[in-house]
């Protein structure tokens, strides 16, 4: 039985030039892919590291801050004259307080525990 043409051309070896072709080509590709693991590596390693910091290393968090056995924390947090708080929500050492104010436009206030300010006030405006 004759086999057919396609089959004794697979077979046959490759000619040294072509040998020397297909090395190339395979640590041509070796080298891209072991370049490509790595930056892929590094950017998961940049995504872990983003992830894992804390944000606002500025300020401690709530569970950080000293306070003694017994005793509450406490502070005044200064709205305007005739603000009327409507919300309020904690985040960490955030304090957002969603507040009415006298001429009866709305603002949420920022207030950072830690610090013990107000560090933001936005208003709220319709379009």
């Amino acid at each position: 039985m004759a086999r057919p043409v396609a089959e004794e051309e697979e077979e046959k070896p490759l000619d040294p030039a072509a040998e020397n072709v297909r090395r190339k080509l395979v640590r041509f590709m070796m080298i891209n892919l072991g370049i490509l693991f790595l930056a892929v590596m590094v950017v998961i390693a940049a995504l872990v590291y983003k992830m894992n910091r804390l944000p606002g290393t500025a300020s401690a968090p709530v569970a950080d801050l000293q306070v003694p056995a017994g005793v509450a924390l406490s502070g005044d947090i200064v709205l305007p004259v005739g603000a009327k708080v409507i919300s309020q929500s904690l985040s960490g050492n955030r304090l957002s307080i969603d507040a009415e104010l006298a001429d009866g436009s709305r603002a949420i206030f920022l207030y950072d525990i830690a610090e013990r300010r107000v560090i933001g006030q936005f208003p709220i405006r319709n379009k």
